[in-house]
């Protein structure tokens, strides 16, 4: 047997948000209701969807512009990484992902350092930049100044 199901949320093999599509009963009352993944295909949830796809697109937005005014915020300031150096300038060890992370925390901001991208481990003193993926597609780039302790 097989149930008329409107998908929530994008399943993996079945489909993406909002298609409507034939699964087994069991797997959608064992597991995909109870989840919150999908809903049973009627008219009144399918209204109920629609309301709820446009509250979505309505937060996104949202907080894309919160996103925005958080990357100016970001690239206004300038990370200071202190580091033991050897005598020939070289770094002990390297300033990484982690490490900037820990820097946007004491600074007020806290990212993951998943979410931090730097071209390679830095481990020279000089002026290096980074990239902080804020949310979806907004990028904020943050200048970090490697000096000697």
């Amino acid at each position: 047997m097989t149930m008329k199901i409107i998908l929530r949320e994008d399943v993996k093999d079945k489909g993406s948000a909002g298609d409507i599509i034939d699964v087994k009963t069991g797997f959608a009352r064992n597991y995909l209701i109870p989840r919150d993944l999908a809903y049973k295909a009627t008219a009144a949830n399918t209204k109920v969807y629609e309301m709820e796809k446009v509250r979505k697109e309505k937060e996104l937005v949202l907080k894309k512009s919160e996103s925005e005014k958080l990357k100016t915020e970001i690239e206004k300031i300038s990370l200071t990484a202190v580091a033991k150096v050897g005598d020939d300038g070289k770094l002990f060890g390297s300033i990484t992902s982690q490490t900037l992370s820990d820097l946007l925390k004491e600074a007020g901001y806290d990212y993951n350092h998943r979410k931090i991208t730097i071209a390679e481990p830095i481990k020279e003193l000089g002026v290096f930049e980074a990239e902080v993926d804020i949310f979806q597609g907004v990028k904020a780039t943050v200048k970090v100044w490697v000096v000697r302790e």
